[in-house]
Formats: C-alpha cells, structure tokens, sequence
C-alpha cells in the first residue's frame, strides 16, 4: 500500500516505474466531482488514463469492486494495490502525483496546511476552513464542505 511505504521507498519505486513503464495520470476537476460525484469521477479519470497510454492495454486490472467503461477489457480487484503489482505501482503513481499537487496548492495557499494534510479534513484544515473560508479547490458535495455552504446560505436571525 502507497499510503503506508515510507517515503525513500516509494520514491525508488516511482523511479522503477517511471523508467520502466507506459503510464498516464489523469484527473478529475473539483468541479467534475461536485457535478458528477467522486465515484463517477474516479471512474472518469481512470478512463482518460488507459486512453492516454501510447497503447491499448489487452486487460485493465482496476482496484476495488467497480470498473469505468474501457476501450478494452477490465477486472476488478478489491485489495488490488496487495494483490497485483500493477494496481500497486498505480498505487504509487498515483500518491506520489497527489502528493506533489498538495505541495502546489499549499505554497499558493499555505493557509489550509495542504502540504500536512494532503488534502484530508484534519481538525486543522477544517479550522482553517472556518478562518478563511472555502477554496477553488474545495468540492462542495464533501458534506463538511456542503454543511459550511449550507450555513452560509441561512439567513442571520
């Protein structure tokens, strides 16, 4: 698991990858998410990834119990990033890129403590979030956001 390798590790294991691999990382928009939820867009990144490859892969190993509609065939592993070391080195991609993004929007926004929290409403975020209020980069359907925009729309007695 990416989230549990200690970071020299995991570094090694995306310089094996990156060197050695065809890959494509790929993203859902915070607005993409809030429109169409973060399930459907997980599934939407994973499509735009496998059609950015330079090839068609013969099979789509996708961790988890759900698969996006491929231009090729896909099976679902639950556990995956345990049980297949392709799914695993998606794993690493895939934290390493998430990582490496956190670290942007906290030098633009050092506020929210992005850098710390890699995105995960820490007690602290979720203060920063009462003092300065919600970002660009905060998706509106995740509850506690949802909750403080709902407070917000309540007028004052």
């Amino acid at each position: 698991d990416s989230k549990v390798m200690p970071l020299k590790a995991r570094m090694e294991a995306l310089d094996l990858i990156t060197s050695t691999c065809d890959f494509c990382i790929s993203e859902a928009s915070v607005e993409e998410i809030d429109e169409i939820n973060i399930l459907h867009a997980s599934m939407l990144a994973m499509k735009r990834a496998v059609e950015g490859l330079r090839a068609t892969p013969q099979l789509a190993l996708v961790d988890g119990n759900r698969a996006p509609k491929l231009n090729c065939a896909s099976q679902t592993i639950v556990k995956g990033d345990s049980r297949s070391l392709s799914i695993a080195a998606a794993s690493v991609l895939a934290k390493q890129h998430r990582d490496a993004l956190m670290k942007e929007l906290d030098l633009a926004e050092p506020q929210f403590g992005w850098k710390q929290n890699k995105g995960y409403p820490t007690l602290a975020h979720r203060n920063a979030i009462v003092e300065h209020g919600i970002s660009r980069h905060h998706r509106r359907s995740f509850a506690p956001i949802r909750h403080i925009c709902e407070q917000e729309q309540k007028p004052t007695p």
